[in-house]
C-alpha cells in the first residue's frame, strides 16, 4: 500500500514539473544562470581583501582567480551529455546543491589551500547548471518562435550578470568582509532547489548504448589543458608550462574526436558540425569571442590607467554596454523572425566592428559623449551576434543532442574568450612595448620593465621620478593609447570576418509546428505502462 502511495506522489510530482508554465520554468533557469554569470566575476574586486587576508603566494592567488573558469569549461561537455542520459533537472539539480555547499566553504575558507578547492567545486556545479539550462530551455520551447524569445531572455540574463557581479562585490565589500561575496548564493540556492524539484520538467535524450565515460574524462582533460594554456598564453607566459599543456590538451581532444567517430553511440554526435548552420553559429561565437573579450580588460585599463577614472566610475562608465546588451536580448526574437539568421549574425558583427572603428578615435582626454556612443553600439552588436547564433546552433541540434549542444556553445564561448585575451593581449603588447625602447634619460633596464604593461611603467616612472618619470609616464600613456588603436582595428578586421562566415546561415528562420510528445519516461519509472502502451492494449483488447 505504501509502495503504490509513495509511486504514485512521485507521478503526481512529475506530471506537475512537465505541466508548469514554461515561462515560470524560464524564470527559474534564468535565476540559475544569473547565480554562475554573477559569481564568475564577483571575485575580482575581492581580490585585494582575500590577498590581505589570507596571505596567498602568487601561484596560489592566480588559482584562486581562474581555477573557476578553468574547470567550468573543462566539464561542460561532461555534465552536458551526462544530463542527456540521467535527465537534465537531476543534473541541474545536482549543480544547485554543490553550489550552495561550495559557497559556504568558500565563505569560511580559512587559507587559500581551502579556498582553491572551493573555487574548484563552484566551477563543477557551475559545469552541471550552465548547459542543463539551455537544454531544458530546448525542452520546454519547442516552438522555435517562443524559444527564441526564451533565448533572448536568456541571454539577457548573463549580461546582467557580468555586469552586477562587480557591482555586487564592492556594495558587499564595503558593509562585510569578503566571504560575503560567496555567501550571498547560499539562500538563493536553498530557494532553487525546491522550486527547481517542484516546477522543472525531467527531460532527457538518446538512451541508446553506455555512456562513454573514457570519452567523457578525455574531452575533460583536454579542455583543461588547452584552457590553461591559452590562459598562460593570455598572460604573456611563453615557457614550457605554456606549451606542454596545449600539445597534450590539443592530442586529448584530436584522439577523442577520432574515438567518437568510431563508436556506434558517441558521447558527442559530431555529424551535427556537417550542418552548415551548426558549425557556422559555433565558429560565430568562438569569433564573437576571439575578437572582444580582450577588449573588455583593454578598456578597463584605459579607463583606469589613462582616464584616472576609480574602480566604481569605470564600472558605471561599462554600464551602458550591459543594457544595450540586454536590449538586444529583449528584441532578439522579433529582430530574428524579420532578418532571420543570416543577416542577423552579419548585421551584428558589422555592427560591433563599426562600434570598435568608432572606438579608435579615443585618445588621451576623456570623451564622455564618445565612449557612450561606442559602448551601447558595441553591447547591442554583440548580444545580437551571440543571440542568433546561440538560436541557430540550439535549433539545429537534434532535440535529444540538446545537453551536449548546450555544452559545445558554452565551450565555444570559454575558448573564444581565453584565445582572444591571448591573442589581442599579444597584438597590444606588441604596439606598446617599442615606443618605450628609447625615452630620453631612462636606463634600458627600466624602459624594459616600462613594456610589460602601462600600471608598471607607471611604477617604474614613479620610482625614477624628475624628468625622467614624468617622459616615461608621458610616452607610456602614448604608447598604450597607440596600441588600443592597433588592438582596435585587428578586432574590427576579425568581426569583418566573422560577417564573412555568418553568409553561411539559413537566409530565414525556419519555425516548423511543434509535434505534440508525450513523455514516457515518468510512468516507466513507476512502472506504469505509457500512454501509447495503454493505448495499444485497449485497441487489442
Amino acid at each position: 500500500m505504501s509502495g503504490t502511495t509513495t509511486a504514485a506522489a512521485g507521478l503526481r510530482r512529475r506530471a506537475a514539473g512537465a505541466g508548469a508554465n514554461r515561462w515560470v520554468v524560464l524564470v527559474v533557469l534564468c535565476v540559475s544562470l544569473l547565480l554562475v554569470a554573477v559569481d564568475a566575476t564577483v571575485l575580482h574586486v575581492a581580490v585585494p581583501a582575500v590577498t590581505e587576508d589570507l596571505r596567498p603566494g602568487a601561484i596560489e592567488l592566480l588559482w584562486i582567480v581562474d581555477t573557476y573558469p578553468l574547470v567550468c569549461a573543462a566539464l561542460l561537455i561532461l555534465f552536458g551529455t551526462l544530463g542527456d542520459r540521467v535527465g537534465r533537472r537531476r543534473v541541474l539539480l545536482l549543480g544547485y546543491a554543490l553550489f550552495g555547499v561550495a559557497s559556504a566553504l568558500a565563505a569560511f575558507a580559512p587559507n587559500a589551500q581551502v579556498l582553491i578547492v572551493a573555487r574548484g567545486l563552484l566551477g563543477v556545479g557551475g559545469a552541471m547548471i550552465m548547459p542543463a539550462t539551455l537544454s531544458i530551455l530546448r525542452h520546454v520551447f519547442p516552438d522555435r518562435r517562443e524559444r527564441a524569445l526564451a533565448i533572448g531572455i536568456w541571454s539577457a540574463v548573463a549580461a546582467v550578470g557580468a555586469a552586477v557581479g562587480p557591482l555586487l562585490g564592492g556594495f558587499l565589500l564595503e558593509h562585510f568582509w569578503w566571504g560575503s561575496v560567496f555567501l550571498v548564493n547560499i539562500p538563493l540556492m536553498l530557494v532553487s532547489l525546491p522550486v527547481g524539484r517542484l516546477l522543472l520538467p525531467e527531460s532527457r535524450g538518446s538512451v541508446d548504448g553506455p555512456w562513454d565515460v573514457i570519452g567523457a574524462l578525455m574531452a575533460a582533460a583536454g579542455l583543461f589543458a588547452v584552457v590553461l594554456g591559452v590562459k598562460r598564453l593570455g598572460g604573456g607566459e611563453l615557457d614550457v608550462f605554456t606549451a606542454v599543456p596545449l600539445a597534450v590538451g590539443a592530442a586529448l581532444l584530436v584522439l577523442f574526436v577520432r574515438r567518437q567517430r568510431r563508436r556506434r553511440y558517441p558521447l558527442v554526435d559530431l555529424r551535427m558540425f556537417a550542418r552548415p548552420a551548426f558549425s557556422t553559429s559555433v565558429g560565430c561565437i568562438v569569433l564573437a569571442m576571439l575578437a572582444l573579450v580582450g577588449l573588455e580588460l583593454i578598456a578597463a585599463q584605459y579607463l583606469q590607467l589613462v582616464l584616472g577614472l576609480s574602480p566604481l566610475e569605470t564600472g558605471l562608465r561599462l554600464l551602458p554596454l550591459t543594457f544595450a546588451a540586454m536590449a538586444a536580448g529583449l528584441a532578439g526574437a522579433k529582430l530574428l523572425r524579420r532578418f532571420g539568421p543570416r543577416r542577423m549574425v552579419s548585421g551584428g558583427f558589422c555592427l560591433t566592428a563599426l562600434a570598435v572603428l568608432t572606438l579608435t578615435a579615443m585618445g588621451q582626454a576623456d570623451n564622455a559623449t564618445l565612449l557612450l556612443l561606442g559602448f551601447v553600439l558595441l553591447g547591442f552588436g554583440l548580444e545580437t551576434t551571440l543571440f542568433a547564433a546561440y538560436e541557430s546552433m540550439l535549433s539545429e541540434a537534434p532535440p535529444e543532442q540538446a545537453g551536449g549542444a548546450a555544452a559545445i556553445g558554452e565551450t565555444s564561448y570559454q575558448l573564444g574568450a581565453g584565445i582572444g585575451i591571448a591573442l589581442l593581449g599579444s597584438v597590444m603588447n606588441a604596439a606598446y612595448a617599442p615606443g618605450l625602447s628609447s625615452v630620453p634619460g631612462v636606463p634600458a633596464s627600466a624602459s624594459a620593465s616600462a613594456g610589460h604593461s602601462l600600471g608598471e611603467a607607471y611604477e617604474v616612472a614613479a620610482q625614477l621620478g624628475g624628468p625622467a618619470g614624468a617622459a616615461l609616464r608621458r610616452a607610456a600613456r602614448e604608447c598604450f593609447v597607440h596600441g588600443l588603436h592597433v588592438t582596435l582595428l585587428v578586432s574590427a578586421g576579425l568581426l569583418l570576418l566573422g560577417a564573412l562566415m555568418a553568409l553561411r546561415l539559413p537566409r530565414v528562420m525556419v519555425c516548423e509546428p511543434p509535434t505534440a510528445k508525450t513523455d514516457p519516461e515518468p510512468e516507466r519509472e513507476l512502472g506504469l505502462p505509457a500512454p501509447r502502451e495503454v493505448a495499444e492494449t485497449r485497441v487489442s483488447a
